[in-house]
């Protein structure tokens, strides 16, 4: 999905609404969908309320702050429901439809100009202009307050942000960016009455729903915003509700509980009602190559040496994900089609550990798996695997599972230091369709999940993000083969599909942002 239509030089739509619901609508037509079925589950045929939608989590979010709304865990319950960003990337074309800003334009080498809808309210009355939007992108990029989104998609570099009247505002960036538009998909709008010394556990927003209630620990529930400036979604509420077990979320939705069940594994038990859908998500091994014995490069490579990946995604996921040889999947820009997984070969894995061993690298120092509980399905069961092949190659490995919460202190800066080597378990969504937003937060050597590059791969990093079309393309596709080659800071595992159960009761068609951002206006009852 290219996002080179979504960077041109000027952009003028109205807003997109109800069309994009009727594209998502109308592009389930052409999408296969595959049952992910037990032999003989039966499909239940509850009916739901047409006043309440309900979606059962893997796991309770931890915070709906919204320059949090990248995270996964909180992307899926506040992006484009509670709050909304100025532009919108189309999952399904990979364009930039318009939000609240309704155009927007190149106005200089480092500058782009929005201008804005003057229509729009927040959820508490307070007034969408110019001034909004600059406060909540200085809020989200520009402050101490340590958001995910700042480090995931803008770096070190501050923005200039000013509001020139009520309706136009300008975005200058330190060096050229001609994705800035892009990056502004991921910072979500909240008003100038939001805190600035701390971040918010239930944000005000111009979604069109709202937080009813959240019960901690039990439910969460959201009710329709009356004055949303767009089209009213169809349910008046929205009920979240978290289960670790995928087989039980399976089981809520063959049973009537609930109407749409998140993360699913292929065979979890949703049969019939189980949908497949390409969520861009890729898992690995992120491995503190500066920390012995991580740190020689013959040791990370014996990583992905001593990997069955087809082995896993084939008794784990009945071979319904693809083993992975970089960071990004197909249709993301960049993505390099000629890369192949390292094979699996655990002679060669055993042979680089001794051959390490005899040079006086310490071999035998333990290294410890981190992985995060229901992260994804099958992830302990993964973790496990991987414990056990990595030391089938002669390392010392052991296994750390952790929540959410403690997960985030090894994935993001500043890491955990006082634990010795970490091959921490990832799983990296791209939604944004271009390679920038994987290499800059993951390779860079300050990157805010990077935990090792180099001054030469810097500048390789530095040289592509300003570069557009083939060039760009192509400059991406030699960062991930240069990786492989020379830096090996992950052992990649298989890009993933997703398997959402959906309610007969229920009209959605998951796209590839729907595990991380599932627009409720999108969902419609079945008429």
């Amino acid at each position: 999905m290219s996002s080179s239509s979504s960077t041109s030089a000027n952009h003028k739509f109205r807003s997109p609404r109800s069309g994009l619901v009727g594209a998502a609508i109308a592009a389930g037509s052409m999408l296969i969908l595959s049952s992910c079925a037990v032999a003989n589950s039966e499909p239940s045929t509850g009916t739901t309320s047409a006043d309440l939608v309900r979606i059962v989590l893997p796991q309770e979010p931890p915070t709906l702050e919204p320059c949090e709304a990248n995270l996964t865990s909180t992307g899926v319950v506040v992006r484009s429901n509670i709050t909304e960003p100025l532009v919108e990337r189309n999952p399904t074309t990979g364009d930039l439809d318009p939000l609240l800003a309704t155009e927007w334009e190149a106005t200089g080498d480092t500058e782009w100009t929005f201008t804005l809808r003057d229509d729009v309210t927040f959820s508490d009355g307070t007034p969408f202009n110019a001034e909004a939007a600059a406060f909540a992108i200085d809020r989200a990029v520009n402050s101490d307050l340590g958001c995910n989104v700042e480090g995931y998609v803008f770096g070190d570099n501050d923005l200039v942000v000013t509001a020139v009247d009520e309706t136009t505002l300008t975005v200058s960036t330190v060096t050229p960016d001609p994705i800035l538009p892009l990056r502004l998909s991921f910072v979500e709008i909240v008003p100038p009455s939001t805190d600035t010394a701390a971040k918010v556990r239930e944000p005000v927003g111009t979604g069109p729903y709202k937080v009813k209630q959240w019960d901690a620990g039990t439910k969460l529930t959201l009710e329709r915003n009356d004055d949303y400036w767009g089209d009213a979604p169809a349910y008046a509420e929205a009920e979240y509700q978290w289960r670790a077990e995928g087989t039980v979320r399976a089981a809520m939705i063959t049973s009537g509980e609930a109407d749409l069940a998140m993360g699913l594994g292929a065979d979890d038990g949703a049969g019939d009602l189980g949908l497949d859908y390409p969520n861009n998500e890729t898992v690995a091994l992120r491995l503190t190559a500066e920390i012995a014995p991580l740190n020689d490069i013959r040791v990370r490579q014996a990583i992905n040496y001593a990997i069955d990946k087809q082995g896993i995604t084939d008794s784990l996921y009945q071979g319904a994900h693809i083993p992975a040889a970089q960071l990004v999947p197909e249709g993301i820009v960049g993505h390099n089609p000629d890369l192949k997984p390292w094979e699996f070969d655990v002679a060669k894995a055993s042979a680089l550990v001794a051959e390490a061993k005899a040079d006086g690298v310490p071999v035998d120092e333990k290294i410890t798996i981190v992985a995060r509980n229901a992260q994804f399905p099958k992830v302990s069961e993964m973790s496990q695997i991987l414990q056990e092949q990595l030391t089938q190659a002669g390392l010392n490995v052991e296994l750390k599972m952790v929540d959410t919460s403690a997960h985030l202190q090894y994935q993001l800066r500043p890491f955990v230091t006082n634990e010795g080597p970490i091959a921490l378990l990832i799983q990296h969504g791209n939604q944004a369709g271009d390679a920038a937003f994987s290499v800059e937060q993951y390779m860079t050597t300050t990157g805010a999940q990077s935990v090792y590059g180099t001054p030469e791969f810097d500048t390789r990093l530095t040289d592509a993000s300003v570069l557009t079309g083939d060039d760009r393309e192509s400059a991406y596709q030699d960062i991930f083969e240069y990786q492989n080659e020379e830096i090996v800071q992950f052992a990649f595992i298989a890009h993933q599909t997703g398997v959402i159960g959906k309610a007969a009761a229920v009209d959605y068609t998951p796209n590839s942002s729907s595990g991380d951002e599932l627009r409720l206006a999108e969902i419609t009852p079945v008429s």
